[in-house]
């Protein structure tokens, strides 16, 4: 490992920023006023963009209903695999009276990957036939009418809006819950409270990609067991900053995905990581 010069983070230097000076406190241990929650977090989001523009919903789809029914089989199972299990379940159900008619058995042979897959093809089939009956076979758009839907909540609307109609909304899923809880700006884990406080923290309009970054960055630097601190760009504004490894080289190792070399170039840790 080469030694490189003192990493910047918000006009302090990384090695100020470990050593943890009286005169600047830790994040932890100030008080922050709403306003200025609401002006680190907009820095955040505008950081996070930098570091992941490529962030986008992950799932496979070519209509709302498509849309709908990939995140329902998100549940407790990955986006890769959903979008393995897909393509077939998309060629032979074409609409929501597709569904509607659908014998049970075939819909659970071709989900099973997915897991939870009873509950999931009794979700799907019964969503399928309340869009039928109240809806014109036709997704709604609306977050209430969404939520009255077999197997959509509000995490789920919020996807469906915010992706297949444009309507900006806030995601709270698990990555959401723990990077806003360790950025200190939200407290507790209830999703419905937890949308409301950081729609007051960040833009409307900017509400669906953050919820995009947020989730990149959760799989990508933000990993749950062991984050990857050292090679953070938005280090300087997180107070959980050392609940990873703070070294920039033992950090990096745990960073994922195809941007390595931009994230440490952001993180300012390029040139103390090796080749």
């Amino acid at each position: 490992m080469r030694p490189g010069p003192p990493r910047t983070m918000g006009g302090v230097t990384a090695d100020a920023r470990s050593s943890r000076p009286e005169a600047r406190k830790p994040l932890r241990e100030r008080t922050e006023s709403e306003l200025a929650r609401k002006r680190r977090a907009r820095k955040i989001d505008r950081l996070l963009a930098e570091a992941h523009p490529d962030a986008h919903c992950e799932l496979d789809y070519a209509n709302p209903l498509e849309l709908a029914v990939a995140t329902i089989l998100s549940a407790q199972c990955t986006d890769v695999r959903v979008n393995l299990t897909t393509p077939a379940l998309f060629a032979r159900y074409r609409s929501a009276a597709d569904y509607a008619e659908a014998n049970p058995e075939d819909v659970e042979a071709i989900i099973r990957p997915t897991g939870f897959y009873r509950n999931k093809t009794r979700s799907i089939i019964g969503l399928g036939k309340a869009l039928v009956e109240h809806h014109g076979g036709e997704l709604p758009r609306g977050m209430d009418e969404l939520v009255k839907l077999p197997g959509i909540g509000r995490k789920t609307a919020n996807v469906i809006r915010g992706n297949a109609f444009g309507v900006p909304g806030i995601t709270v899923d698990t990555h959401m819950i723990r990077i806003t809880n360790r950025l200190g700006l939200v407290s507790g884990k209830d999703p419905v409270k937890l949308e409301f406080a950081i729609q007051k923290l960040i833009e409307p309009r900017e509400w669906t990609m953050f919820s995009h970054r947020i989730i990149f960055h959760g799989r990508r630097v933000c990993i749950a067991r062991k984050p990857a601190c050292g090679a953070c760009s938005i280090a300087a504004l997180c107070p959980s900053f050392g609940e990873g490894p703070t070294d920039p080289a033992e950090a990096a190792k745990l960073l994922r995905g195809d941007n390595i070399p931009d994230l440490l170039r952001l993180a300012g840790v390029e040139d103390a990581v090796d080749a």
